[in-house]
């Protein structure tokens, strides 16, 4: 295990390579929108349709995550869906089939989110080269702490092109703060609460100061989720960040919604996000 002293010797990579991540945020003229699918809810097919229908209506990034049987950072509404995705026979491996799929047919850099019980199964070096050579630009991994670089995790990044995308929250220290500063690759994830994922009625205040004073050390752009599930939400923090992060809300929107329907209806929340955006 790395300590964060030496883990902060992986600087020098950052500065030699920009990502397909990093090319996408700064081509932006407007505020980025990522989305976030659980691979295999409701089902595969569904899951594929759907990065097909965020792509189209012109978000900037899409995580897909990899379904996990105790997925710590997320509320109840991704939970249950990884809980189906799982009792569907979901596998890893199918995971990384469709994202050499689906790469292949959008042109919007595309992230792997799960835990590290999955990377780990799997072999961290492999998962990292199999990832990328499936058509994935970065990974979220929320469950790996920057301070411990279990098994080689960062290497293995940086050694497949993979940005790891790096997380602060409102209580991150100083240090915490320093230390993802000076390692981070292509943005900073940020969330806009101390809890879970999942659709919330309001963003706190606050959390523009929290922005604010990081806007002021990190020269990264920021993007910030947890909660953000209407355009009001979207107004509201839009100055202060750099990529708006919407996930728990288009499950809420396929569960709201005949199969029939669910791709139109996503369609339009997603393109009045954009509007805001």
């Amino acid at each position: 295990m790395t300590n964060g002293l030496n883990f902060c010797n992986r600087n020098w990579m950052k500065e030699i390579k920009m990502s397909k991540i990093s090319d996408k945020i700064k081509s932006l003229d407007h505020k980025g929108l990522m989305t976030h699918v659980v691979i295999g809810y409701p089902s595969m097919a569904e899951t594929e349709e759907t990065i097909y229908t965020m792509a189209n209506a012109g978000v900037s990034l899409i995580e897909l995550q990899i379904p996990f049987s105790d997925p710590i950072a997320d509320g109840p509404t991704i939970m249950e869906a990884c809980r189906v995705s799982l009792e569907n026979g979901t596998t890893v491996k199918q995971c990384m089939e469709l994202m050499a799929r689906v790469s292949k047919k959008v042109d919007v850099p595309l992230l792997f989110m799960s835990y590290y019980n999955i990377v780990f199964n799997y072999g961290v070096q492999k998962f990292c080269e199999d990832a990328k050579k499936a058509g994935v630009s970065g990974l979220i991994i929320p469950d790996i702490p920057p301070e411990e670089n279990k098994d080689g995790f960062y290497e293995a990044c940086d050694k497949s092109d993979l940005d790891a995308i790096l997380i602060l929250a409102p209580v991150s220290t100083p240090e915490r703060i320093n230390i993802i500063k000076n390692n981070a690759k292509g943005f900073i994830y940020c969330t806009a609460r101390m809890s879970t994922t999942g659709s919330k009625e309001d963003i706190p205040e606050d959390t523009k100061t929290f922005l604010t004073k990081l806007k002021k050390t990190i020269d990264l752009p920021l993007s910030i989720g947890f909660g953000i599930s209407k355009p009001e939400h979207v107004a509201f923090i839009k100055d202060y960040a750099d990529i708006i992060v919407i996930g728990s809300k288009v499950i809420d929107i396929m569960n709201e919604n005949k199969k029939e329907n669910r791709q139109d209806a996503i369609a339009s929340f997603l393109k009045s996000i954009l509007k805001e955006c």
